[in-house]
């Protein structure tokens, strides 16, 4: 593993996880993450017990607090103070990022606005995550991904199937946040080089809203060309080509084909479900009939993968030439043998030594993938902080401690 950001300092004030996400990719990249938490509840997330349809309390393990928060430091801050601003403002002076989720009108209370940081350090990069952009009528307003990233977007309205009355929701908690959080990643990186290069330290905004809007930016470009909006087909949609269908098998299951060159793999595709003589049916012997009866060749692979078990289907189409996918659910992804292969998940242990797994960050360097390290327990890191890299003394620490100003 090659540790592409060491020596690279963050220092980060954000809570729950679009933002803090994104430091916690730098620091399994190699970065050092100081991340500062409420001086007595922490980050919010902490504090989070459910979301969507599960109980976080189930498990040991915080999971939602690891995935955004591993490989960080913790030191817990009162914000509201001037010490603790001041506290803020010395360790800035060292690091090269400065990272947050705070709205324009927190952080200019808190002196946490760019031109007050850059008092203290004139060189540092001065990233804000956001809902909604940093300009705007709703510029100081919070939002999450599932206002921001999925609703506001249109990726909601295209994800609805027609027969639902009511836009889905995400298909996964901290959806739009991940892909977000990969997002600013990228744009601290642009930012870093530029200032190597230029010395010039830039601003990076990066908004759910406009993450949303990239994810889905083709659609949004054929939407605006053609007048109407991007939304799923109806299902009596005319059908061109049976291998770019989702098939049911015998118990419930789905295997996704995605083989655009239609004909090249439709003899394969008669051999996979053992019928051979559709190869040379008078209705599929060449593209443009195999075309024009499409609906037809769709209904008579239906009938053939209903035959069969979803194992027995993955097992069978191995060998397969065409392009194709199984329909794995969350739990089934994690142990499967490519995911494995490529190293796409970590495991991980507790400072308590309870073992855990998380989703590996999905960019590799060196040909191997980044092994995430566990996120710290709340202050964990804040004497060690403050005495050593601050120089404080232990009379002032318990002093500010005692007055609340520090955890």
């Amino acid at each position: 593993m090659v540790d592409v950001m060491a020596g690279i300092r963050v220092l980060e004030i954000a809570e729950h996880t679009f933002v803090p996400a994104s430091s916690a990719i730098l620091a399994d990249w190699g970065a050092d993450v100081i991340k500062i938490e409420h001086a007595e509840r922490g980050d919010a997330m902490r504090g989070l017990t459910t979301t969507g349809v599960m109980d976080l309390g189930e498990g040991k393990v915080h999971v939602l607090l690891e995935h955004s928060n591993r490989g960080k430091r913790s030191l817990g801050v009162d914000l509201s103070t001037a010490e603790g601003q001041a506290i803020i403002h010395r360790l800035a002076a060292n690091c090269d990022v400065f990272l947050t989720n705070k709205t324009p009108r927190v952080r200019e209370r808190l002196g946490l606005d760019r031109s007050s940081l850059r008092e203290h350090n004139p060189d540092i990069i001065y990233v804000c995550g956001s809902g909604w952009g940093q300009r705007g009528p709703d510029a100081n307003r919070g939002g999450y991904d599932v206002l921001g990233y999925w609703c506001r977007s249109g990726l909601a309205y295209g994800a609805r199937p027609v027969e639902l009355a009511e836009p889905p929701q995400q298909p996964a908690t901290a959806y739009g946040d991940s892909i977000g959080a990969m997002t600013i990643a990228g744009g601290i990186c642009a930012a870093l080089l530029h200032r190597q290069r230029t010395g010039e330290a830039l601003d990076v905004d990066i908004s759910l809203l406009s993450t949303g809007m990239w994810a889905g930016s083709a659609g949004i470009a054929l939407s605006l060309q053609t007048g109407q909006p991007w939304a799923q087909r109806e299902p009596d949609r005319i059908v061109r080509n049976p291998l770019t269908e989702m098939y049911r098998t015998s118990d419930d299951r789905w295997l996704m084909f995605s083989c655009l060159q239609a004909f090249e793999y439709w003899p394969d595709m008669c051999q996979l479900v053992e019928r051979p003589e559709l190869i040379a049916d008078e209705r599929f012997c060449n593209h443009d009939r195999l075309t024009e009866n499409a609906p037809t060749a769709v209904a008579l692979l239906r009938q053939e993968f209903v035959r069969r078990t979803f194992d027995e289907w993955r097992t069978r189409a191995a060998s397969f030439r065409g392009q194709w996918s199984p329909v794995l659910t969350s739990v089934e992804i994690a142990d499967d043998p490519q995911v494995t292969a490529n190293g796409y998940v970590g495991h991980l242990r507790t400072k308590d030594g309870i073992p855990f797994r998380l989703i590996t960050t999905p960019v590799q360097f060196g040909g191997e993938p980044n092994q995430p390290t566990r996120a710290p327990e709340f202050n964990e890191h804040g004497d060690e902080i403050l005495t050593t890299e601050l120089g404080m003394d232990w009379e002032h620490l318990i002093d500010l401690k005692v007055r609340g100003v520090i955890a």
